[in-house]
């Protein structure tokens, strides 16, 4: 090429185009491969049909030979990859693919022009291999995971989620998780569960809760299910909160900022925004903590009762109106009771299977 000459831009989108699909290939053989590898391969795959063709041909060549991809083709007439190939790093494989592509011989014969047929052939073949990746490519983006998770009575586990959020798990609770490439769902069957979410703007985090639904993009939340009642408590960025699609009329959304606390009761929906103190002090369970301000006895008896298989039980209906005050240990109930024999007008009965708590 003369100095005058200008540069092919084509040639070189074809040169980047081949480097491109050569690092995959020679990623994808040096066995550390993930899902997360897989999906970026995927998108990289159908952002263009170059990608399709450039890929498809490596990797046809890889299945031909019985090396990788471009390997095979590179040095099919060569003799084997050289001595370390597999070892090498990732930079170094897929430059010794590339080399070995530009230094493999061509024959040399006159130019002839291909038949119609030929030409059709080719075509053809080309897109069969696209469909085909084209089909292997959308089995990946609509592919759902979907994980059960269950805790004991007394039981708290922190969880690692695929999408890079966590979930904190409470005493005796149920929560089924999907993740795929369009969706982040979870179900909470029981119980309650803490989220810290990943941030993702294309997939909002969906925990689904009977009657009504949160829907964050990156947020901390909690949610908590009893039978048909739902609460949200919010410490971090904003929760939207909806009837769930398909329950009944669907009723207006409610925007949860930080420090909010929204109780779902029969149907209605009632928002309260709190301090940042005590949004933080509803959830001290995940600390081994319950925390109590000016709560009713029969309350705070509730409470105790989902964590621990012993059960406290009013004995009077005059003993459950008291209020109480500070945070205990969640898995000391007999310890709760003491203390209220020692600063209430409570008599506290301790039976092998439940404390029944008396006015006196």
């Amino acid at each position: 090429m003369s100095a005058n000459t200008p540069a092919d831009p084509g040639h070189h989108d074809s040169v980047v185009i081949e480097r491109e699909a050569a690092d995959w290939l020679a990623r994808r053989d040096g066995g550390d491969w993930s899902e997360a590898d897989q999906a970026n391969l995927v998108r990289w795959l159908d952002a263009d049909t170059a990608h399709h063709v450039a890929y498809l041909r490596l990797a046809a060549a890889w299945q031909q030979a019985g090396r990788l991809q471009a390997l095979g083709a590179g040095w099919q007439d060569k003799g084997p990859p050289p001595r370390g190939y597999g070892q090498a790093p990732l930079a170094t494989r897929s430059e010794q693919l590339l080399q070995a592509m530009i230094e493999r011989p061509r024959p040399v014969c006159a130019p002839r022009r291909k038949s119609w047929l030929a030409r059709i052939g080719t075509v053809a073949a080309v897109l069969v291999a696209c469909a085909g990746i084209a089909t292997w490519g959308w089995r990946a983006y609509t592919h759902v995971d979907v994980t059960t998770y269950r805790t004991a009575m007394g039981q708290m586990e922190e969880l690692p989620l695929a999408d890079g959020s966590y979930a904190t798990l409470a005493s005796d609770s149920r929560m089924e998780v999907r993740m795929s490439r369009r969706e982040r769902t979870v179900r909470l069957l029981q119980g309650e569960a803490i989220f810290a979410v990943a941030k993702d703007p294309r997939r909002p985090f969906v925990v689904n809760a009977g009657t009504h639904q949160a829907v964050a993009v990156g947020t901390r939340f909690s949610v908590r299910r009893d039978a048909r009642d739902l609460r949200v408590v919010v410490t971090e960025g904003i929760v939207r909160l909806e009837s769930t699609p398909g329950d009944g009329a669907p009723q207006p959304a409610s925007l949860l900022p930080a420090d909010s606390v929204a109780l779902v009761r029969e149907g209605g929906v009632l928002v309260r925004s709190v301090s940042p103190g005590d949004a933080e002090r509803l959830l001290d369970w995940r600390e081994g903590l319950l925390a109590f301000r000016d709560t009713a006895l029969a309350d705070a008896a509730t409470e105790f009762n989902r964590y621990n298989t012993r059960k406290i039980v009013m004995g009077d209906a005059a003993v459950g109106k008291l209020r109480i005050g500070g945070s205990f240990r969640w898995d000391n109930a007999q310890g709760f009771a003491q203390l209220l024999e020692a600063g209430f007008p409570v008599r506290a009965d301790y039976e092998a299977e439940r404390i029944v708590l008396h006015s006196q």
